[in-house]
């Protein structure tokens, strides 16, 4: 269907479905009217009617879900939807859609993911012709998937039990843009991708998550509007849930990164490629061989000679400011790598019949633009960092003979390009693209106002909505800012911190979360804690997250610790979790290079960096981990902040007046009342 083709389906007036005694309230859903979910439902279809943006703070439990889901579908054009997480995305096609479709009748709408969540049948099939497997899980994870393959509909890993998240063998099967040999595939027709399109096209509503949309919008602005790029169908609309996410994101598509692991996967990917070859041994192969493996040589070499600092063990971020510098003391190795991808290009294009070398090509191609633009560019709007990641299992717990602590470790370092600002491709990309864009999420504004969120993302011209929640804080949930606790940055804060995490958990009897800023501070007082705590306490990194979430569901008075990724996203209704403790207020690293490289550009630009950036976008991270804890009408619980700083300074007051109407008390004995 066209984006902007009316449909024929008859659905009811916004009224007919939210309002006392509508179809809503004769549903199997417990019911309350809720006056601020038909507001901002009326919001979302005048802005579509309008083909105008729309930014809308809804707070908690207002049901917002609905709020844009049926406007959306009554808009007569394809809406694009989507959200922050993977989990949401579930929920509303697992969930919302099927409850949608069990009053209104059925609906067209599809879900779409990332094209590493699919399988590529080529790949499989080349793999089964030639198997190159290591060991006998790779042999067992194989069959699984080629049984697997047989049955299913969608080639989506999602359904697939018994394949671990982190599987080497399904990064080689996957459907990934990169290898993928477009309409030249022999499997192109079968190809889920394609059919993944092919659906698209007939829906109403495509819901994704924000990593495929802005990858998608991304890889259109490289392809300069070619027809055939991206996966994505055109839309009248988008609908951006948890959309105060979107700077970050959006930053990382619109920047550039190069890593050792690109060049490891491109030499190995050509090497596979050969020794299926009939003619493996023919003069054209032997040279593209040489030219890989002297590329690999090369690649190492360059990597291994980046300016990070400390010995290499230890991950991290560092600004890469010194590239002029790097280049007069290791240009020759750079220009190395690169003459290797260009012999290797060569290479490639003498091959003979070889379904794999222009995908190849494309790849050594986009390799050698990136890196050039990563060591010789002067963009003024971007700044240029390292990362180093560090991949390690312990080899005892393994069953390996290390030794405790023993560890087996591979290292992946990052060459990257990352934009300062980029309100003004948002601008150009996104908001001057679709006629209407739609921004939502609990947590938007700061002391009541989107001038934050709006200068971030360029969004210049919008209307805007702010929609309270509908839960009763003042009675559900009590603050607590304990007295007397010592500055965050001071020797004694951990300790102090111990000590009033281990009053608090004694009162809540567990049942919580504690929220950490940093893996260090975490694992310290995790360590502290664990000899004296009755309860059984869950670390962050120590398993997957959601099955971390599912032990802490199912645990009687578990306590959970945990960093960035468990501040949002995260639902857990009832008295299992009845307490929510933040160690410091979420201030973002200032040494990090992006942050410090924007921090920079703010200043120079009139600003005051701390107030115009660090501040706001602390508040908004607050909110989100205090989001946490009431997730219905029936949860009650309190909030503990161990930061003196929130009642000490003067930005402090930032902070308070942009939260919820919390109770707010530094008295434990009101904490002890509460529990009573």
């Amino acid at each position: 269907m066209p984006p902007n083709e009316p449909s024929s389906r008859s659905l009811p007036t916004l009224h007919a479905f939210f309002a006392p005694g509508g179809i809503l309230a004769s549903s199997a859903l417990p019911y309350e009217y809720r006056p601020g979910q038909l507001e901002m439902a009326k919001s979302v279809e005048r802005a579509l009617e309008e083909r105008r943006h729309l930014i809308v703070e809804a707070g908690t439990g207002t049901g917002k879900t609905l709020a844009y889901l049926l406007p959306a579908l009554r808009t007569g054009r394809r809406v694009i939807i989507s959200t922050g997480t993977k989990a949401l995305q579930d929920q509303l096609y697992l969930r919302d859609i099927p409850f949608l479709e069990s009053l209104l009748g059925e609906l067209r709408v599809c879900y779409m993911k990332g094209r590493s969540n699919y399988l590529c049948r080529h790949k499989l099939v080349t793999l089964t012709t030639h198997p190159v497997l290591s060991g006998l899980e790779e042999i067992d994870q194989f069959h699984k998937i080629s049984e697997w393959e047989k049955e299913t509909e969608t080639g989506d890993r999602a359904e697939l039990a018994g394949i671990p998240e982190a599987s080497a063998l399904w990064s080689r099967l996957d459907a990934r843009s990169e290898a993928c040999l477009g309409q030249n595939c022999p499997d192109y027709q079968r190809c889920f991708i394609t059919e993944m399109r092919r659906k698209a096209q007939e829906t109403d509503i495509v819901i994704v998550n924000h990593h495929l949309f802005f990858a998608d919008l991304a890889v259109r602005q490289q392809a300069s509007g070619a027809p055939d790029a991206g996966v994505l169908p055109e839309a009248g609309a988008v609908i951006f849930d948890e959309a105060h996410e979107l700077e970050e994101v959006a930053s990382s598509y619109f920047g550039l990164s190069v890593s050792n692991a690109r060049f490891e996967d491109l030499v190995r990917d050509t090497e596979a490629m050969l020794r299926k070859s009939a003619s493996y041994a023919s003069p054209e192969n032997t040279a593209i061989l040489t030219a890989a493996q002297n590329l690999r040589d090369r690649a190492r070499m360059f990597f291994a000679q980046l300016p990070m600092s400390g010995d290499g063990r230890q991950g991290g971020r560092e600004p890469f400011d010194n590239r002029e510098e790097f280049l007069e003391t290791q240009g020759d190795l750079y220009l190395s790598v690169k003459n290797h991808l260009v012999r290797l290009d060569a290479a490639l294009d003498q091959s003979r019949g070889e379904d794999e070398a222009p995908a190849l090509r494309k790849r050594v191609v986009n390799l050698r633009t990136e890196l050039e633009f990563l060591m010789e560019s002067t963009s003024g709007n971007m700044v240029y960092w390292l990362e180093r990641r560090v991949h390690g299992t312990d080899a005892s717990a393994a069953g390996g003979r290390g030794g405790a602590g023993a560890l087996r470790q591979s290292r992946t370092t990052f060459l990257q390009a990352t934009p300062i600002d980029v309100s003004g491709l948002l601008d150009e990309q996104l908001f001057q693209r679709f006629p209407t864009v739609v921004l939502t999420s609990a947590t938007l504004t700061v002391q009541g106002s989107f001038e934050h969120i709006r200068r971030r993302l360029g969004l210049t011209n919008a209307r805007e909505l702010v929609v309270p929640s509908h839960y009763r804080y003042q009675e559900q949930a009590l603050l607590y800012l304990p007295p007397e606790m010592p500055d965050p940055r001071a020797a004694e804060f951990q300790q102090s911190a111990a000590r009033c995490i281990q009053r608090v958990l004694e009162i809540t009897r567990g049942r919580a979360f504690c929220l950490f800023t940093s893996y260090a501070q975490m694992r310290d007082l995790y360590e502290r804690l664990l000899p004296v705590l009755d309860y059984s306490i869950l670390l962050h990194g120590t398993a997957p997250r959601n099955v971390l979430l599912q032990q802490f569901r199912e645990t009687p008075n578990a306590v959970l610790f945990g960093t960035a990724s468990f501040w949002q996203g995260v639902d857990v209704q009832g008295e299992a979790l009845s307490c929510v403790i933040i160690d410091r207020l979420p201030f973002a690293v200032p040494n990090d290079p992006v942050v410090a490289a924007r921090m920079r550009f703010i200043e120079e630009s009139g600003g005051k960096p701390f107030f115009d950036y660090q501040v706001p976008s602390a508040v908004i991270s607050l909110k989100q981990g205090f989001g946490r804890l009431i997730r219905s009408l029936e949860d009650r619980g309190v909030l503990v902040l161990l930061d003196p700083r929130i009642r000490q300074m003067r930005y402090g007051q930032t902070f308070l007046a942009s939260l919820p109407p919390y109770r707010i008390t530094s008295t434990i004995t009101d904490v002890q009342a509460f529990f009573e």
